[in-house]
């Protein structure tokens, strides 16, 4: 086991990965990416992030919430790629206490431009799981600058990283819009802005689920395979052996 982990760090090297305490995304070759946060946390995201219409699930992959909540149903029913603890991105507030429904050009506000972005309020806070993957993650800029002016030169989703099919357009968060349980938190890709919609409206759907990044978590594969996956790389596959 010792030298399949050297093996691995070996090859994350080469890869052009770090794995340290700064962000980073690692694609795991799985259809997964994980994603290591500047406060230590990690994530793992749908590598297509786009999978409703790839899937089939929907023709386009633009629905309304409970849509997108019976998408994340359906991957944890049938425990897609071995986990059942899916679920459309959080967001809780900008500042770590409480949220401020005021509009802000400059990340002071949870709804609004530059949340989390480098030279905000509140630079590379995780609250919201979608603005911190946009602007602190990916590097993108928004319309807006934290002054107010647009549009900047540059704005817009220049950079997907690993990922595929990410829509410059809304995307769908689990969480109710608290002043309005008919509305629910959304996170334009397109041009960084953090808003409410209304439930009923049409917008992507992006799944994702912790991860530990401690953890050692063996999962039975199939009959003939089993397979553990560490997080200690971030969640890379660590190991393929075949069942004896």
């Amino acid at each position: 086991m010792k030298r399949i982990f050297t093996l691995l760090i070996a090859f994350v090297m080469v890869s052009g990965f770090t794995v340290s305490a700064h962000a980073v995304l690692i694609d795991n070759l799985d259809g997964t990416v994980t994603q290591n946060r500047v406060d230590g946390s990690s994530l793992m995201w749908l590598k297509d992030a786009n999978y409703a219409m790839t899937s089939g699930y929907d023709v386009n992959g633009k629905m309304i919430w409970a849509g997108a909540d019976g998408l994340v149903a359906s991957l944890n029913s049938s425990s897609y790629l071995c986990y059942n603890d899916w679920r459309l991105p959080d967001t809780n507030p900008v500042n770590g206490a409480s949220y401020n429904y005021g509009f802000a050009f400059n990340g002071s506000s949870d709804l609004g431009y530059n949340i989390s972005a480098p030279g905000s309020a509140y630079p590379n806070s995780t609250g919201s799981e979608m603005a911190y993957m946009y602007y602190a993650e990916l590097g993108n800029l928004g319309y807006y600058d934290t002054g107010g002016s647009g549009p900047q030169s540059g704005w817009g989703l220049s950079n997907t990283g690993p990922f595929t099919n990410l829509q410059s357009d809304i995307y769908w968060s689990g969480a109710e819009y608290a002043p309005s349980t008919n509305g629910a938190w959304t996170f334009h890709f397109g041009d960084g802005a953090h808003d409410a919609n209304g439930k009923d409206s049409n917008f992507y759907a992006w799944a994702v689920r912790p991860c530990d990044a401690s953890a050692v978590v063996p999962e039975t594969h199939n009959s003939s395979a089993t397979r553990n996956r560490s997080c200690v790389a971030g969640c890379v596959w660590c190991k393929h052996e075949a069942a004896t």
